[in-house]
């Protein structure tokens, strides 16, 4: 048994944001339909390299645990496919171009009218509503345009910087996580469906409450700070005679534990690193008087020593160094699953555990089209009505592609 373990999710969403969303409600258990469009399916299906096989890379680990079908829905047929399918769904999930389902029959005004329990979860650049509901969205825009940017990065004379994971991206797609558990648990009151909105930009602001309480408070924006905190220090990376560790000395117990650690009593003894307020207003010469005690030892003896005294530290990883990481393999973070043409595939696990109804990766991302006969037998089309619609392209029938 599953978190969500009978619900149905039908999944008009492509690339990033929306793919993260249904990620994990399949993870926990929904029947998510990946709907993708004829011709060519998901555009990351094209983010290459690298490719496993011939699939790509990307596209295997956003979209896990989904069956795929492939409608054409310029056609009469791929409308009515579609329309089949929500009729007794539970969730919608789209981040098209704002208005591009409703031009098409499927906006939520319509959708509600057929199925009033639907869930409608709309992810877009900027939200449905206000002067910029109508425009397109990409991660890279809604960093710049949040002040993500503007905080990113080692000082204001560099050019701008963007965070290097697609953080409005997937925090859009958690948001709506968020926003569909909370519908259902009001549509399990009332009965009734809603729509939900969010977006990549709203997605992005919320990144900010440190800054933006700073800024409200001030009137003051604050800069890029590289890896220092805005309000508590020390608290960064620093280099040490082999490589990069974080440490976090930001209260004042810390702080004084971190002296010892270094063997440094006159920093705690320095009137301009006394109280927190004095290190945040004399951090550039704090950064200075630490740095050469760091540079005296390796990484992994300073980590000892850090943790033996209870200071909350850690080695800066590449990708490939977190993966090997006894407490990632723990947490069961990196699965392996099966793939219905390369056998076995490596992805990311589920960050949420359940004591009572664990969830997780249990097969790999759909090839074009593969469970397209499948779910169309279920919702009542029979094989001549579906070698019909084959024949006339409004749907991809992958498994007889193969």
């Amino acid at each position: 048994m599953t978190a969500l373990k009978g619900l149905k999710v039908v999944d008009l969403t492509h690339i990033m944001a929306g793919p993260t969303c249904t990620l994990m409600l399949a993870d926990m258990g929904a029947d998510v339909i990946k709907v993708e469009k004829v011709p060519g399916g998901d555009d990351t299906r094209r983010s290459t390299p690298p490719t496993i096989g011939e699939e790509s890379a990307a596209y295997l680990m956003m979209n896990r645990n989904k069956r795929g079908i492939a409608l054409d829905l310029r056609q009469e047929g791929g409308r009515e496919v579609l329309h089949r399918l929500l009729a007794d769904a539970d969730v919608l999930v789209e981040n098209y171009r704002p208005n591009t389902l409703k031009k098409l029959g499927f906006g939520y005004d319509v959708l509600k009218e057929r199925n009033p329990g639907l869930i409608y979860c709309a992810v877009s650049g900027f939200g449905r509503s206000g002067p910029y509901g109508e425009r397109g969205g990409f991660d890279l825009v809604a960093q710049a345009m949040s002040g993500i940017m503007s905080i990113t990065g080692t000082s204001r004379g560099e050019p701008p910087v963007k965070c290097g994971a697609p953080l409005t991206d997937i925090t859009a797609g958690l948001l709506s996580v968020i926003g569909i558990l909370a519908a259902l648990q009001h549509r399990n009151a009332t009965g009734r469906g809603q729509m939900v909105d969010t977006s990549l930009f709203e997605a992005g602001i919320i990144h900010t409450y440190w800054q933006s309480a700073m800024t409200l408070a001030t009137g003051v924006s604050p800069g890029p700070m590289g890896s220092a905190h805005p309000l508590s220090a020390p608290y960064q990376a620093f280099e040490t005679e082999d490589g990069w560790i974080v440490v976090g000395g930001s209260n004042q117990s810390n702080w004084l534990r971190l002296v010892e650690v270094l063997e440094a009593p006159e920093l705690a003894a320095d009137p301009r690193f006394a109280e927190n307020r004095d290190r945040m207003v004399n951090l550039e010469a704090l950064e200075q008087a630490l740095a050469p005690h760091f540079r005296r030892r390796p990484s992994g003896d300073w980590l000892a020593r850090l943790e033996r005294a209870g200071v909350p530290a850690g080695p800066v990883y590449d990708i490939a160094q977190m993966h090997a990481d006894p407490q990632t393999k723990a947490r069961e973070m990196v699965v392996e699953l099966p793939h219905s043409s390369l056998g076995t595939v490596k992805s990311l696990g589920l960050p949420v555990k359940f004591s009572e109804t664990p969830g997780g990766p249990r097969r790999g991302a759909p090839l074009y089209g593969e469970h397209t006969r499948e779910v169309l037998l279920e919702r009542g089309f029979s094989e001549a009505e579906i070698d019909a619609l084959a024949g006339a392209g409004a749907i991809v029938d992958g498994r007889a592609a193969a």
